[in-house]
């Protein structure tokens, strides 16, 4: 063979090597130079919920800025509800569309669920992320599982919620320890405690919540996915918010549509009670000068539910190799310090504390959690692991049966 034929056969092997890698990389986990080489100079399509002004902003001044300057990666935030993102994808599917346009999705819970069961995502690709492999415990039960149904490497942890309500100390003296004491401060306080009707992720959380509390999480996570049975165990909950319902604003004859609903009410001083997914955004929002000095945030004795949130890549993602990059930035402890401190965003970290250097565990000590906080130890000890993804629609609808009816 002669030497230019030589030079022609490896560079055919070459280029057979980039284009397969280009719609495979996740056979190549070990080789992260090429995933880098494949995303240089490309634009990543990032598509989530968009509905809080703060989590934007960190996306667009924080990790945007990050990506552009270490690997000339332009970050698209798309805001997009879930339910819309999973249409597209199963249409895309139907289609047999390869080239799709988003890249990396925020997604977890029943979402996942069902984007697993129709193949929408792409992976197992976990396991190729460097920052995953150091930091992340991949064991944990809130990484290996989302809602009950095993990740099995097709989303990555992006950070954790809790479920924290916050009240107007100087108008609702004491903080109500479980769902008995709720009612009876909704009693002392008519019209002015509310929460946002499911499917609303916040409100869905609540209901879950006061189901957790009274009925028990135990008493559920054996059951089937059935309506009837579920319905039948949830019976007590669904009573007591039966009872609570004329005690609410407008009497329980409108529920508000959102969180940021809830957190514009409570600003304007409407509601006395609030609740969010974000467990530190109380703080923020009491530095920002949107809720009052005496804003104190509290959970019930028994704990409230929290889950972790995960980013996934679509099965027809143009650009996997950009998104694993994304990714994999959002998982350094500088990112996720970042979103930690509540006057960015007040979102938990993922990272495993004990695989920190001191430098990195300093970014996190560092962060000012503010006033009127739940202390972390505190919140994580109270913590309740969510139910199955699949009852989660079903504990939706027996809600609008039995309750907004």
């Amino acid at each position: 063979m002669t030497f230019r034929s030589t030079i022609r056969t490896k560079c055919c092997m070459l280029l057979i090597f980039a284009l397969f890698f280009a719609a495979a990389p996740r056979l190549f986990a070990s080789d992260w130079g090429a995933v880098l080489d494949a995303s240089r100079g490309t634009i990543v399509n990032f598509y989530g919920w968009g509905g809080d002004p703060n989590v934007n902003a960190w996306l667009d001044t924080f990790v945007a800025p990050r990506l552009k300057e270490r690997y000339g990666i332009v970050l698209n935030r798309v805001g997009m509800g879930i339910g819309e993102v999973l249409n597209k994808l199963l249409s895309e599917k139907a289609a047999e569309k390869t080239d799709g346009v988003i890249d990396v999705v925020w997604i977890n819970g029943e979402n996942f669920f069902a984007a697993r069961r129709n193949d929408l995502l792409f992976g197992p690709f976990t396991q190729a992320l460097p920052n995953f492999r150091e930091f992340v415990d991949a064991a944990a039960g809130d990484v290996a599982f989302d809602f009950g149904f095993p990740t099995e490497g097709y989303e990555s942890p992006y950070g954790k919620a809790q479920l924290v309500f916050f009240r107007d100390t100087e108008r609702l003296k004491e903080a109500p320890g479980g769902h008995e004491e709720l009612l009876e401060a909704a009693k002392k306080h008519p019209g002015t405690i509310t929460y946002p009707a499911p499917p609303d992720f916040t409100g869905s959380a609540f209901v879950r919540t006061v189901v957790c509390d009274i009925v028990g999480r135990e008493a559920l996570v054996s059951l089937p996915a059935d309506k009837e049975a579920l319905r039948k165990a949830v019976a007590p909950a669904m009573e007591f918010l039966v009872a609570l319902k004329p005690y609410l604003w407008m009497r329980g004859e409108s529920y508000p549509a959102s969180s940021s609903q809830i957190k514009n009410m409570f600003a304007d001083g409407e509601i006395v009670l609030g609740m969010s997914y974000t467990p530190f955004l109380a703080p923020g929002r009491i530095a920002a000068g949107e809720f009052p000095e005496s804003t104190e945030s509290f959970v019930f004795e028994k704990g409230t539910v929290g889950n972790t949130h995960f980013l996934a890549i679509p099965f027809n993602a143009s650009n996997a190799s950009g998104a694993m990059v994304v990714i994999n930035e959002i998982l350094t402890p500088e990112a996720q310090a970042s979103k930690y401190d509540p006057a960015v965003w007040g979102d938990l970290p993922v990272l495993e504390y004990a695989r920190l250097s001191s430098e990195e565990r300093a970014l996190f000590e560092s962060v000012d959690t503010g006033k009127g906080t739940v202390p972390l130890d505190f919140m994580l000890r109270r913590r309740v692991p969510e139910l199955p993804a699949n009852f989660i629609p079903i504990l939706d609808e027996i809600w609008r049966e039995t309750v907004l009816k």
